[in-house]
């Protein structure tokens, strides 16, 4: 269904009852159905409500406004909208960096965050090279499929797994796109992530090549005071698609000790 907010309609699924709510935010090439795995292991437990960012999925793609606050704005709108009394914001990689920054506005009803192979909130610097083969990561089915079996994954996915990525990276309006290599993944945040003030649970990838454990630990974690890091082997940079049922296990226990 389609949300009013910040000015635009953003795409959202809805699914599953009980409190708190989850909300989910995705990374920069996936969309709300990126989440279906992990929503399937918890819906008989907790409502979920994952989003399209704008310029993914189903949602709007205005021409401009793709930093990390605008997305933090429309999840946040979103979140108002749909009346959402408790929840926990749950966001990956980019959706991580978005998810923090939600989290240290100290929005009333948030009561834990969950950081999946996070992007963390220090800019992430690239050369020109590394700059332009992301920004040709999602040109073509064949660097989408490449990107994602060579860099983004270490266990194997299903087929229909497989194709829901190379649909979801090459459906991304082209100024969303281009934003995070040349914009969002630059953009510090650190000063407000070290305002957030809810129990935080970091979970990363054993064998992610993208935000390794051990850059978690230098870079994200001193600066969240209340966090935790848990470590999911042999799991790349999508632990919902490559390990959902493990991802689900320790989103559970996290929200039974809140």
């Amino acid at each position: 269904m389609k949300i009013q907010a910040n000015g635009i309609h953003i795409n959202v699924r809805d699914r599953g009852r009980g409190e708190p709510t989850l909300v989910l935010l995705h990374y920069w090439g996936g969309s709300s159905r990126t989440w279906a795995e992990l929503i399937d292991q918890l819906a008989d437990r907790y409502r979920s409500i994952a989003l399209d960012h704008r310029g993914w999925g189903e949602s709007d793609a205005p021409p401009r406004g793709y930093g990390i606050s605008d997305l933090a704005d429309d999840a946040q709108s979103v979140i108002s909208a749909m009346e959402i009394k408790r929840y926990l914001v749950v966001g990956h990689s980019m959706g991580g960096k978005v998810a923090q920054l939600v989290a240290s506005r100290r929005p009333v009803g948030l009561v834990g965050l969950v950081l999946v192979a996070p992007s963390p909130p220090s800019p992430t610097a690239l050369d020109n090279k590394q700059q332009q083969i992301l920004l040709h990561a999602y040109d073509s089915r064949e660097s989408v499929a490449h990107t994602r079996d060579h860099i983004l994954t270490a266990l194997p996915l299903t087929n229909a797994q497989k194709e829901r990525v190379v649909e979801d990276s090459l459906r991304g309006a082209p100024a969303a796109r281009r934003a995070w290599p040349t914009q969002a993944m630059l953009e510090d945040i650190r000063s407000d992530a070290r305002r957030i003030n809810v129990p935080t649970l970091v979970l990363s990838g054993e064998r992610d090549q993208v935000d390794p454990t051990a850059r978690l630990r230098e870079e994200l974690l001193p600066c969240i005071p209340d966090s935790q890091l848990q470590i999911l082997s042999q799991v790349g940079h999508l632990p919902m698609l490559e390990a959902p049922d493990v991802v689900a296990r320790a989103i559970r226990a996290f929200v039974l000790n809140l």
